[in-house]
């Protein structure tokens, strides 16, 4: 009997049906190769949905291109694939592969470009290439224009730049001198300090100090000037200033800042529209650019970055190329802060190059001078000591508080006891919404990964969850999205709720902020638990409430830019849970590793 005469089936349904057949043995076939090359069962959805029945040719054509598509998947176990599918360790492809991996990784640490005899040296140490093959792998690559080879004219090694990080940092040098060169038209007469000030005070109630005026002042002079300074010094207030004087003039302003955490707060403060710079550059999903740019500019007389200290080197220039040459630019932030999580630190070069004007704000305003949180926290950006008192008992905990614990899994038990119990009850605050658990490190016994597991069964022990990617999942958690999606439009650092889980078909969905998103089991490698996150992860967030956990366990990121960093994001409640010598580990440690960038003597015209 013929396909198109089986009783009570039509030929469309026939072709369903067949389709639906040779669908299930490509997809079996594919899983049999993938396994047979190496491939754990838990990564063939995530390749056959990237790939999907052209998997095993792409895979073969080239195996190293799974670490760079499929999350999960690290480039050690894409070399094992590859030399599964019998290429050679001395094969040109496999040597540009690792050349390729290694200025990868160094971008995750936030350089800009990798010494070249570096390179060779990793090189060698980690995939047994001698230098030569080395060198000729970086020359091919350099000929395709994949990277770039620049020289210092010293003696000194060559810099290799991936060609789109060159292309960001040497375009956001030209383009910062482009609007340096432009010169502003003149303000009408009655602009001077004293109207200035009048302005401001009748807009806003609210009456500037020198400091703030001279850079206020400042800003109407020059077409571009960074504001910095810590907590409780009135960036804010400026912020708000220089939007009552732009809007006295007629003058459209934009305020942006690099996250939506970020942008929402800076929109709450000023009581004004604020936008992610992504939003307010248009990224388009299909095509992976930006909708603003040279062509297509922003329509703005000035430009507010708040926060800018986040913003990496490649965003900050796609945000000054679609800038017109006519506005304002004003970068605000806080240096002392950690430096972005992407490559580049924008911030601090341009402040270090001495080629835009920087005003400094100082003056800790009273109202901050009542907050032992502000107080402290410019103790630690000078160096020192704290004012606090150590206490032993959890229950005692204030305002900035230091808790003595020296056991690691007494320091879990202590952030436990405080996050569901004490600062809820003695300070009336939600133990999701309101209250943060940071830590410096993801792993060990006070590292992220178990804190998140302990104090997931503290506060939401839902047996009702969802496996997925090593975690478990229940509806209530807190969840953080790890990598922005652009589709989802949800960004790396949202956190949301765990809303609802279907288990039979395998998706949950996670509430941010009213808006509901769902993700699919091939997607949860998106989330992960967020009852404690990483302090790089909190930046731009305030909470009004942090604990933060802080061992010699955690030795090797104990920085004072950390600790900064950390005090800095709780409003309400900050306490310190660990041991007094951890604490003055991370005062003394003002020696951040710094990052590979040449910026700064760009804008000084030295390169």
């Amino acid at each position: 009997m013929t396909q198109s005469t089986l009783e009570g089936i039509g030929k469309a349904k026939a072709e369903v049906i067949a389709n639906a057949w040779n669908d299930h043995h490509v997809i079996d076939g594919l899983m049999r190769f993938l396994q047979e090359i190496g491939l754990k069962s838990v990564f063939c959805a995530k390749i056959i949905k990237a790939y999907g029945r052209d998997a095993a040719a792409t895979i073969s054509a080239n195996p190293y291109r799974l670490a760079q598509d499929i999350a999960g998947i690290s480039f050690f176990v894409a070399d094992a694939v590859a030399q599964n599918l019998g290429i050679a360790e001395t094969e040109p492809k496999r040597i540009q592969a690792c050349v390729r991996h290694l200025m990868e990784q160094s971008v995750k640490d936030g350089h800009m470009f990798v010494s070249e005899d570096r390179l060779h040296e990793q090189c060698r140490k980690l995939f047994n290439i001698p230098p030569d093959s080395a060198a000729a792998a970086v020359d091919t690559m350099v000929a395709a224009e994949e990277l770039v080879r620049e020289t210092d004219g010293n003696d000194n090694a060559a810099a290799v730049f991936l060609k789109t990080l060159h292309q960001a940092e040497t375009g956001l040098a030209n383009r910062l001198q482009a609007l340096r060169s432009v010169p502003l038209p003149a303000l009408p007469v009655e602009i001077d300090a004293e109207n200035i000030l009048q302005a401001v005070q009748k807009k806003l109630s609210i009456k500037l100090s020198t400091e703030q005026l001279k850079a206020l002042e400042a800003i109407l002079s020059h077409r571009a000037v960074v504001i910095t300074g810590g907590p409780g010094t009135g960036k804010t207030t400026l912020i708000r200033s220089v939007n009552a004087v732009f809007e006295t003039l007629s003058k459209q302003v934009l305020l942006t800042a690099p996250t939506g955490r970020a942008a929402r707060r800076l929109a709450e403060l000023t009581r004004r529209e604020a936008r992610t710079i992504h939003k307010a550059l248009g990224y388009n999903f299909e095509t992976g650019l930006f909708d603003k740019h040279p062509d297509n500019p922003l329509e703005v007389d000035a430009l507010i970055v708040d926060e800018a200290s986040m913003v990496d080197t490649p965003l900050m220039f796609h945000l000054l190329r679609a800038m017109p040459l006519t506005a304002h630019l004003i970068l605000v932030g806080d240096i002392f802060q950690l430096p972005p999580v992407g490559p580049g630190n924008v911030l601090a070069d341009i402040i270090a190059s001495a080629s835009i004007p920087t005003y400094y704000l100082n003056r800790i305003f009273r109202q901050a001078q009542e907050s032992p949180i502000i107080i402290n926290a410019h103790n630690v950006r000078r160096g020192n000591s704290l004012n606090l008192t150590v206490l032993t008992n959890p229950a005692a905990v204030s305002e900035f508080s230091f808790l003595e614990v020296h056991d690691p899994q007494k320091v879990v038990a202590a952030v436990v006891e405080l996050s569901s119990r004490i600062i809820p009850q003695r300070f009336s605050l939600d133990p999701f919404s309101d209250i943060q658990v940071l830590s410096p490190m993801h792993k060990g016994a006070a590292g992220i990964i178990n804190l998140n597991q302990v104090l997931q069964e503290a506060l939401n022990p839902n047996p009702d969850g969802i496996e997925a990617m090593g975690s478990t999942y229940r509806p209530g958690d807190k969840v953080m999205h790890l990598k922005n999606n652009y589709q989802k439009d949800v960004f790396n650092g949202d956190i949301g709720i765990i809303s609802a889980i279907d288990r039979k078909n395998g998706v949950l969905s996670v509430d941010y902020d009213g808006r509901k998103v769902p993700y699919d089991r091939t997607e949860m490698d998106e989330l992960t638990l967020a009852y404690a996150v990483s302090v790089h992860k909190s930046q731009g967030s305030e909470y009004p409430a942090v604990i933060v956990p802080i061992t010699t366990h955690h030795f090797p990121l104990l920085q004072r830019n950390l600790l900064y960093t950390a005090m800095t994001r709780g409003e309400k409640v900050v306490v310190l849970v660990g041991s007094t010598k951890a604490l003055q580990l991370a005062l003394a440690n003002d020696k951040p590793r710094r990052r590979l960038s040449r910026l700064a003597a760009r804008l000084r015209g030295s390169h």
